[in-house]
């Protein structure tokens, strides 16, 4: 007999092998070396559409209307390679915004809704890729759990990318384009508000890292440009467990983007940033960054092009506003590595003409920090540097397109530069004309701007928004609003705890100097000392900020100092309040300045406490808006108490009876008065912010603030209206 065949036998040893493969693809998101062939012309050239903050919401049904009503047929008309969705699909609040949970026909209305659009585009869903936001994980305390309606109704759910990251590859002219999408919502959703931050894990960061790293070891000389999608900013996603960050990672790959939403334009529509890596390993920049763009260079001479060294790492990140208020699309476009986008407004109705400038490049926005060697030292391709560009996508037929280019001078723009674009794609959306850049050269990078005007078959004119470039490859100095630096240049995560601490430090120490104070005052060998000084003091003029009146009153009022005391020990080592953090567990959970703790949750032994930094959203205002002012009125309350006691005691040792000494008691004993209606008064919008914090809270939580949180709710007005009584006691001011 024949001796069996080895092959099935080596297939069984090789099958464990096969299987590990299999698995960390798997674990990754898929299929990490999915390549799409994007057909036809321009070579070079791809597209891809970016929604994001789509919140869609029983209580506003004009935002799905909107959306198919808009969408569809500008993705038809774009045609885009990719549609990637950011992020909050669906909304989970209540009408009035205070509580949150997960509602399944909001799902259902989002699967109808983006299933309609695919239909109404032409598109393959293939091509659709749809995060998760905090608002799609709001309540849900387990993946794939029953509330977890994500993993039901979402394009990537029903697609079967299970992964946390996604990749996709998309080739054309030769090039290659990666895009990574990532999930970086907290495993266990809270309620709002302490779910705002994204929380990676290291495992997420090592999945991250494979996928963009999946064309570095290939024997090839197609280039790549690497991109990144996900919905939440950099400074609004916390370090992993070992301080880590998205952010190395994306400086290792020196991405040209990073594609975000989660900030919606009510802080602003310049919501980017220019990331690059730091020569110093503890700079400002882990905490804030002041403009948009910091480090980028000023100038580049030929003389020191044989002198260029490896670029250090760098990428932007484009935060593109929300569909929700703005009604937003975004155009992201490629152009031979060079990456720009045009973003459209839905709100006054379908857009007939989108135009996208693919080069030259937005010098606010989107140069890079080798773009100055590239374009001075002629490392880009001359064919490219020698034409302006620009993507016309257009329902109607396209008489003529024509690139304007003004000079800024004094204020006003003056044109410099009139030429007619050819269409030169198959495909009827690419115009190019060439054009003598180095006549543009200027140290100044806004100096010139760019406008494409296109005229279709009626005659009807369309604009671009106008843009400064510099063919130098210079960047423009732009910096942000304060409510675009608050979240945008604030490095959230790590600002906390400094935040937190500096803030009890100094809360503590009113409490506990004057303490302190009184307790060196009251030694018997200390006021010995001080008895001559004293002495001399009461033989002089009156002195209203004698210390020993002054600064120990508030340790005096021994019940108010106590409470402080206890208040803040309180804050610092006891749960704030109890409630119902998410949907389905029937357990309250207990809130710390450290996060929510977890010992009712399965599966939480090795992370007691889950939502650090999102409690920032509770802690912060809380110590910043009351807790502080309440404290800073009672100091006031003890201190005018202290220098009507000095005052009363001073004019009571008089012996002679002066009208005129008398008149200006009766007029400190006015000022007096008034000093102590306007500290009460004062009293009142802290104690109005504090119910309103309190109010929120409980809508938030489901708690009761006799039970889940006496403390917390009654602790600082009970010290208020302590110290408002105790001012009171002294009586009517008489003479």
């Amino acid at each position: 007999m024949a001796p069996p065949p080895r092959r099935p036998a080596a297939l069984l040893l090789a099958l464990p092998l096969l299987l590990c493969v299999c698995g960390a693809c798997a674990h990754a998101g898929g299929d990490l070396r999915r390549v799409v062939e994007v057909p036809g012309e321009p070579g070079s050239v791809v597209w891809a559409v970016q929604l994001s903050d789509l919140h869609l919401s029983a209580f506003h049904p004009e935002r799905a209307a909107d959306f198919r009503r808009h969408v569809g047929d500008a993705l038809a008309l774009v045609n885009p390679a990719l549609v990637l969705i950011t992020g909050d699909l669906t909304d989970a609040k209540s009408k009035d915004l205070l509580s949150s949970r997960q509602e399944e026909f909001e799902w259902i209305e989002y699967r109808r809704v983006i299933d309609d659009v695919a239909n109404r585009s032409g598109l393959n869903k293939e091509r659709f890729y749809d995060l998760r936001g905090n608002h799609d994980s709001y309540g849900v305390p387990k993946v794939g759990g029953m509330f977890d309606f994500y993993k039901k109704h979402s394009i990537n759910a029903r697609l079967g990318r299970k992964g946390a990251v996604q990749s996709i590859t998309l080739q054309n002219g030769g090039r290659k384009h990666l895009f990574v999408g990532f999930d970086s919502t907290m495993d266990i959703g809270l309620r709002s508000p302490t779910n705002i931050f994204g929380q990676p894990t290291d495992q997420l960061l090592f999945d991250l890292d494979a996928a963009l790293s999946q064309w570095d070891n290939q024997s090839t000389s197609s280039p790549v440009t690497k991109i990144a999608f996900g919905h939440f900013p950099i400074s609004f996603s916390a370090l992993t467990s070992s301080g880590r960050s998205i952010r190395d990672v994306f400086l290792k790959h020196s991405l040209s983007a990073y594609l975000c939403g989660h900030l919606h334009t009510n802080f602003g529509r310049n919501l980017k940033r220019h990331h690059t890596s730091e020569k110093h390993r503890f700079s400002s920049k882990q905490y804030f960054q002041f403009d948009i763009c910091e480090g980028m260079p000023t100038a580049v001479s030929n003389d020191n092009c044989s002198a260029r060294t490896e670029s250090a790492g760098e990428f932007w990140e484009w935060e593109m506003g929300d569909w929700r208020s703005a009604r937003s699309m975004r155009i992201l476009a490629i152009d031979s590595g060079h990456v720009s986008y045009a973003d459209m407004d839905f709100r006054f109705g379908s857009r007939d003409v989108i135009i996208v400038p693919t080069f030259p490049l937005d010098s606010r926005f989107m140069q890079r920090s080798s773009d100055p060697f590239d374009f001075i030292c002629q490392a880009t391709s001359a064919a490219h540097i020698g034409t302006v560009r620009a993507l016309v996508f257009s329902r109607y037929k396209i008489e003529s397109v024509t690139a304007k280019v003004y000079e800024l001078h004094s204020g006003s723009f003056h044109l410099v530069l009139e030429q007619e674009m050819e269409n030169t794609s198959g495909k009827g959306a690419m115009y190019t004309v060439a054009w003598n850049w180095r006549d543009f050269s200027d140290e100044s990078p806004d100096r010139y701007w760019l406008q494409i005007e296109a005229v279709d078959m009626s005659g009807k004119v369309y604009l671009s928004e106008q843009r400064p470039f510099s063919v130098n490859g210079l960047t423009a100095k732009f910096s942000w609003t304060w409510k675009e630096f608050r979240v945008m240049g604030c490095q959230w995560n790590q600002l906390y705890f400094p935040i937190m601490w500096t803030t009890l430090a100094f809360l503590f120490s009113l409490v506990l100097v004057p303490r302190t104070s009184l307790t060196f005052y009251e030694n018997r060998f200390m006021l010995k000392l001080l008895k001559p000084k004293m002495t001399r003091r009461s033989s002089g003029g009156f002195s209203p900020v004698d210390f020993e009146f002054f600064g120990v009153e508030l340790s005096k009022m021994y019940i108010i100092w106590s409470g402080m005391l206890l208040y803040l020990l309180y804050l610092v080592f006891f749960p704030w309040f109890t409630g119902y953090a998410v949907t389905e567990n029937h357990n309250k959970m207990y809130l710390h300045y450290k996060g929510w703790s977890t010992k009712y949750l399965a599966n939480t032994s090795s992370m007691p406490y889950i939502g650090l930094p999102d409690v920032m959203v509770i802690v912060l205002p809380h110590l910043l808006f009351v807790v502080l002012p309440a404290f800073l009125i009672i100091a006031a309350i003890a201190a005018e108490r202290a220098l009507y006691l000095r005052h009363n005691i001073y004019q009571r040792a008089k012996k002679d009876g002066d009208h005129y000494k008398e008149a200006c008691y009766t007029e400190y004993l006015c000022i007096f008065y008034w000093i102590r209606k306007i500290l009460i008064l004062l009293c009142l919008p802290i104690v109005w912010k504090h119910w309103k914090h309190c109010r929120a809270i409980m809508r938030a939580y489901e708690v009761n603030p006799f039970i889940d949180a006496p403390i917390y709710c009654f602790g600082v007005p009970a010290l208020l209206w302590l110290a408002t009584y105790r001012s009171s006691s002294l009586g009517v001011y008489q003479i």
